[in-house]
């Protein structure tokens, strides 16, 4: 009878233990998946901030080539100088609203892994009060 009656601690302290032990993996499964989570969502910011920053070089580039062919115009005959003018001072207008974005976008702060931090810090709290 007294190896029964060890034997029935034993059992219950090796559930226990497994049980934490699935309670972390658990949690460990649930921070990693966050993490994928936040690191997709910086994959799309800085492809946004890719596709942003090639429009902006893209109308830049033609608005240089157009003022470019201004200024050979600008000796020219009559009205061509005006419609060359205008379409210069428009891509180069396209062209700065898009680096402006492109640059705002840039300087937004990252938010890659904070929310895994605070989960993870909020775990913390609840070990320690425990």
């Amino acid at each position: 009878m007294d190896n029964a009656e060890q034997d029935v601690p034993r059992v219950g302290l090796l559930q226990s233990l497994r049980t934490h032990l699935a309670t972390l993996i658990a949690l460990g499964q649930t921070r990693l998946e966050l993490l994928g989570v936040e690191l997709q969502e910086e994959a799309v910011r800085l492809v946004r901030l890719a596709v942003l920053a090639g429009i902006a070089g893209f109308f830049l580039a033609l608005g240089v080539l157009v003022v470019t062919f201004f200024l050979v115009l600008l000796f020219w005959d009559t009205h061509r100088l005006l419609v060359t003018g205008l379409l210069a001072v428009m891509y180069l207008l396209i062209g700065v609203l898009f680096a402006v974005a492109a640059r705002k976008c840039a300087q937004t702060k990252s938010k890659l892994f904070t929310a895994s931090l605070a989960e993870l810090q909020k775990d913390r709290d609840q070990l320690n009060e425990q």
